[in-house]
């Protein structure tokens, strides 16, 4: 159904296979060589077996003793805090009833932190958001490395957990694996609704108890967070690069088509398993062309800038290196085709309703915009996911999916885009190199020259917008933010009051080291700046009062001042005496730059 491959992306998948030959190919090496001597529990003595079925039921015990049939590993980030994750409580034991119906047993063989960066936000616990992501991925392969399991049940669906997960199963690549999400909740207030509340709080029109009762109302039962920030992002990136179940991203939780989706990928996990074929394993789908499916996903859906760090670590992952300006160039010709909060008015569950994944991926492939041919858990060809599910006797069975949308304020065809290009750009100068998204922008505002206001923390900034000292064009810098400083933080609580700065008329951006994610709102922010501040930056040499031009339009990120290389490098102190975060001094201290995924694996 494919027409040929657009040019521009079909030059720069070459560009990402040429400058990961090496790498791609050392990868590919180990993958296979497990694959080809990794003989699982069956190699293992009978004490090492004994311990491991000691708590499992009788079904389970049975089948792991013979050795002959699958035994599959759930590594689950699974906890009640978390309303995405919630679902998965009663997962194991749903998921253990369909493998032992299909002749196989299953085990948790493990669990993840799993951090939720609202309750975080704006608090210190925040900083060790994105440095969880590497500890799930560690906590991922040591789960697996019992060698009791020949396949990976990944169940996560939050900001670094599913980056985490699949880092870590990854390092296990020769194991055919799955995702299984939970779903979304359903709708709450509309999204407008909650921008209004926060601003109202943020300038003193309504107290906590109104804006408590607006956010209950917007996060109100299990399953994930119905705007589409880094959360429903993964779901959207699972799916494109074919790592769970076509349509199965958006599905409500606590459903008859959520458990027969279940049911479903256990039976993809096992016939996966059973096929033995090499081309099934992790390892294997996530390829070059896999990995350029995920950026132009992102793209064109407007989704987190989280990913252009995920997407680089998860590819490193594999073998396979990529940029921002790789981002940056696929921008240019992949058009924004969604609006979702914070992007539009709908959220995830409209998202869906108009046609979901299914009609994002068919008009995609419809003009050349995504890689057809490339391997997923149900078999080879993207094509599979233009199909959508329908409960038929209880069971799940593909159809057909929609060809056009069902709501086009919310999802368009590629002929008729929101925009013609991407969401998000790359902008560059003698302050570094940071990613703006600019789907949420409006035009009007994509380019900011003003002076500099400088603030070493978040809390500064609204503290000085209280006292009414920034009723002004200025662009406000944030340093310090960064990986090695602080662990990267998201710095939310800034979005409120600057939208409100700029709806009073002024002209504001942002620029920082730090994160703004998912939830990146309607202020251009140039955020990542790399090298950042603890690195010597010059984002770290700006003083207050220097002209600043950030220019999404023309990827220009300048400090205009002569003299701004010739400062001196200042140091700021940071305290990380609670939260746990002095156990990650070291780790801050290994972590690579933005670009390279901010990570220490």
């Amino acid at each position: 159904m494919q027409k040929m491959i657009n040019s521009k992306v079909a030059e720069i998948t070459e560009r990402i296979v040429e400058r990961s030959a090496s790498s791609r190919s050392e990868y590919l090496k180990m993958v296979e060589v497990n694959f080809n001597t990794a003989s699982g529990k069956n190699h293992l003595s009978c004490g090492n077996l004994a311990h491991a079925f000691a708590g499992s039921n009788k079904i389970d015990k049975a089948i792991i003793s013979k050795g002959k049939q699958p035994n599959l590993g759930i590594v689950t980030a699974y906890n009640d805090m978390l309303s995405a994750h919630k679902p998965y409580e009663l997962y194991p034991q749903e998921l253990r009833k369909y493998a032992n119906e299909m002749n196989a047993s299953i085990q948790v063989a493990g669990g993840t932190p799993a951090m939720c960066d609202g309750v975080t936000q704006g608090q210190p616990g925040m900083d060790l958001s994105l440095l969880s992501r590497d500890v799930i991925a560690l906590s991922t392969a040591i789960a697996l490395s019992h060698d009791m399991f020949d396949g990976v049940m990944n169940l996560g669906i939050c900001d670094k957990i599913v980056p985490g997960l699949l880092i870590g199963s990854l390092s296990f690549g020769h194991l055919p694996a799955v995702f299984v999400p939970g779903g979304p909740m359903a709708s709450g207030i509309p999204n407008e609704e909650k921008a209004r509340i926060r601003r109202e709080f943020a300038e003193g029109k309504i107290g906590r108890e109104e804006l408590l009762k607006g956010e209950s109302d917007s996060y109100h039962s299990p399953g994930t967070c119905t705007f589409y920030g880094t959360a429903n992002s993964n779901q959207m990136l699972m799916e494109i690069m074919g790592l769970q179940l076509p349509g199965s991203s958006f599905v409500n939780p606590d459903t008859e088509m959520r458990r027969a989706l279940n049911r479903k990928a256990v039976q993809v996990l096992l016939e996966n398993v059973r096929s033995k074929e090499y081309k099934r394993s992790v390892g294997q789908i996530v390829s070059e062309k896999t990995i350029v499916n995920a950026i132009i996903g992102l793209l064109a859906t407007g989704g987190s800038t989280n990913h252009t760090l995920h997407i680089n670590a998860i590819a490193k992952a594999a073998g396979i290196r990529v940029t921002w300006d790789d981002f940056s160039d696929l921008s240019e010709v992949i058009p924004s085709i969604t609006k979702v909060y914070p992007n539009g008015s709908a959220d995830i569950n409209h998202f869906h309703a108009s046609g979901g994944m299914a009609f994002v991926i068919y008009t995609l492939l419809q003009k050349g915009l995504l890689h057809e041919d490339v391997n997923t858990i149900i078999g080879p060809g993207l094509t599979s996911y233009t199909k959508e599910p329908k409960l038929r006797n209880g069971e799940i069975e593909y159809v057909e999916g929609p060809k056009k949308s069902m709501n086009d304020k919310i999802i368009r065809s590629v002929d008729h885009p929101f925009l013609k290009t991407g969401g998000l750009k790359v902008v560059k100068g003698n302050i570094g190199t940071a990613v703006i998204k600019t789907s949420a922008v409006a035009p009007e505002f994509h380019v900011v020259e003003a002076e500099a206001v400088v603030f070493d923390d978040q809390d500064d900034l609204i503290t000085a917008f209280k006292k009414d000292e920034l009723n002004k064009d200025f662009v406000a810098i944030i340093p310090f933010q960064g990986p090695k400083q602080k662990g990267m933080p998201e710095l939310h609580k800034l979005t409120p009051t600057l939208t409100i700065l700029q709806k009073r008329g002024f002209r504001v951006g942002l620029v920082t080291d730090g994160r703004m994610s998912g939830a990146s709102g309607k202020i251009p922010a140039a955020i990542h700046v790399s090298p950042e501040a603890a690195d010597g930056g010059l984002i770290g040499k700006i003083k207050t009062g220097d002209r600043i031009k950030l220019s999404a339009t023309e990827g220009i990120l300048e400090c205009l001042e002569s003299d701004v290389n010739d400062r001196p490098v200042r140091t700021v102190e940071y305290n990380d005496y609670s939260h746990g975060r002095q156990l990650f001094r070291n780790l801050r201290g290994l972590i690579s730059g933005s670009e390279d995924g901010a990570g220490i694996l």
